[in-house]
């Protein structure tokens, strides 16, 4: 099972950018699927989640910019970033998982590839 990121790119500081991920069907052991993302010589952090029934969560440092959804028509898990800024440069992964009753999010076993996303300021 493998998921399958697309939408990065190089954009200019200000600029907006909105990643896709492909969700494969019939696998069901997660609920929710995020975003994560990791910068040259960082750790990977994440950036936003979104359940199966469509509750979301994105953190703070983000909040004002980003937004997570899910289409349930085409299975994919869309992040659309907006007033990117230089240091929101990084590879971007989706993932499947499991959010808790708490609302607390854990990665699953099942990441995509990534998608480079480069912001020039």
């Amino acid at each position: 099972v493998r998921l399958v990121e697309s939408g990065g790119g190089l954009v200019q500081a200000g600029g907006s950018l909105r990643l896709s991920c492909a969700v494969p069907r019939g696998v069901y052991d997660f609920n929710a699927q995020a975003w994560y993302r990791q910068a040259p010589g960082k750790e990977r952090e994440m950036v936003a989640h979104v359940t199966e029934g469509g509750a979301t969560n994105v953190v703070d440092s983000v909040k004002s910019r980003f937004t997570i959804s899910k289409d349930n028509f085409e299975n994919t898990v869309n992040l659309q970033m907006s007033n990117l800024k230089p240091e929101d440069t990084a590879v971007y992964y989706c993932n499947a998982g499991m959010v808790d009753d708490s609302g607390r999010y854990y990665s699953g076993r099942y990441w995509g590839q990534g998608t480079q996303v480069t912001v020039s300021s």
